[in-house]
């Protein structure tokens, strides 16, 4: 049974090109499914986390980082009675959009699409999800639920209005364009907070990435377990851990600390949810997309030793002289191949230059370049530039 405040199955909005329900599954369930089958949803698994693929096979890349975000999910949105098949499509479907590289090849797309409407990973997903999955006869993209499109466009909260934040909102007349175009072929209500399984996608990612960079950290040697002693939330973990299983193998110890660091993010969101959903009373998923803020959060206590965290990660992680080094390496080659393709189309493949032929300006033609640099895995991208500069590094 699910809450009155869940998105129900049956009373979903359909899709944009109208088709029968599935015999065997709902329609959330058959999103989810077009997601894990579309060939964006494959090319993660060479895309960057925070290390370049090729660094090791044990780091997470968005693939293992997007299914660790669906496990969360489905675990918060059963306990809440949400809708879970809604709540992992929309886990599964949230880094669709991202380019190689991870948010360092983001940053360098973004910088070379600045005069033609700019870049965003979340709006590109939506592109992704609309528009570039060419397989099925009767539409381009997957034909998604108009739930599942509002999950990938506002699970991070209003886009426009005046609940939108600093972060991902956006003036109403300076939308990413990949964003604009679904908006205007579909109302997905931009001004309002998404669903609460919506909700819970995006607390799940900051979950998993708040647990896996530190063990991808720990394993990269970037810093130690004596650095996590010092910090909240870590600390203790390890101080239980030590209590309990003293003279602990240090793999062993390391993990049975951070699934504790785990266990408390999860909690706290269960806990904090099931506060404020008491104190609400919500009654549908309308009155959850009217509310005046998120019903799924951390508490204030665990979000701010949770910064914490963050802070140390950014300086010991994120910006550590190897880890900077190797995001000046692949800035430089995005910086070598937009260009490129954006001057000699002709570079491109061949189902490409079939796009290219119809573009009536600079600007089209950009965001053709753009989509398929932002398509590349981290090796593709790799590749590619030494074939096309003749060399592995960036000019």
């Amino acid at each position: 049974m699910l809450a009155p405040f869940a998105c129900q199955p049956d009373a979903s909005r359909g899709r944009l090109f109208d088709e029968g329900m599935s015999t065997f599954r709902s329609p959330f369930q058959r999103d989810r499914d077009r997601i894990i089958h579309s060939s964006a949803f494959r090319r993660l698994k060479h895309k960057t986390q925070v290390f370049v693929e090729h660094e090791g096979d044990y780091y997470r890349t968005r693939l293992t980082h997007s299914i660790e975000v669906a496990q969360v999910a489905r675990t918060i949105a059963g306990v809440l009675g949400l809708n879970t098949d809604l709540a992992e499509a929309i886990a599964l479907a949230h880094d669709l959009g991202h380019t190689p590289f991870g948010h360092t090849g983001e940053d360098a797309l973004g910088a070379l699409m600045a005069p033609y409407g700019g870049f965003d990973h979340n709006a590109q997903a939506l592109r992704i999800v609309t528009r570039l999955e060419r397989h099925y006869a009767g539409f381009d993209g997957l034909n998604l639920t108009w739930e599942t499109l509002e999950g990938i466009a506002k699970h991070n909260g209003p886009v426009i209005g005046p609940f939108a934040d600093e972060k991902h909102g956006h003036a109403p007349d300076a939308l990413p364009y990949a964003l604009a175009e679904v908006n205007a072929a579909w109302d997905l209500e931009l001004h309002t907070f998404a669903s609460a399984e919506a909700q819970v996608a995006a607390i799940a990612d900051d979950v998993a990435y708040s647990h896996h960079d530190l063990h991808d950290g720990l394993r990269s040697g970037l810093f130690d377990e004596a650095d996590l002693m010092d910090l909240p939330v870590t600390g203790p973990a390890f101080e239980v851990v030590d209590g309990l299983y003293p003279g602990l193998d240090p793999m062993r110890r390391r993990h049975e600390a951070l699934r504790r660091v785990f266990g408390r993010m999860v909690e706290d969101v269960i806990a904090v949810a099931r506060g404020r959903l008491e104190a609400a009373q919500p009654q549908s998923v309308e009155e959850i997309r009217a509310m005046e803020g998120t019903v799924i959060r951390f508490s204030k206590p665990l979000y701010q030793e949770l910064k914490a965290i963050r802070s140390f990660l950014f300086t010991r992680m994120y910006r550590a002289p190897s880890v900077m080094r190797e995001r000046a390496r692949v800035t430089a080659m995005v910086n070598d191949l937009f260009p490129l393709f954006l001057t000699r189309p002709e570079f491109l493949p061949q189902e490409w230059r079939e796009d290219v032929a119809a573009v009536r300006s600079e600007t089209e033609l950009a965001r053709i370049v753009a989509d398929y640099v932002a398509g590349m895995t981290d090796r593709f991208a790799i590749q590619e530039h030494a074939r096309l500069f003749g060399s592995g590094d960036a000019a």
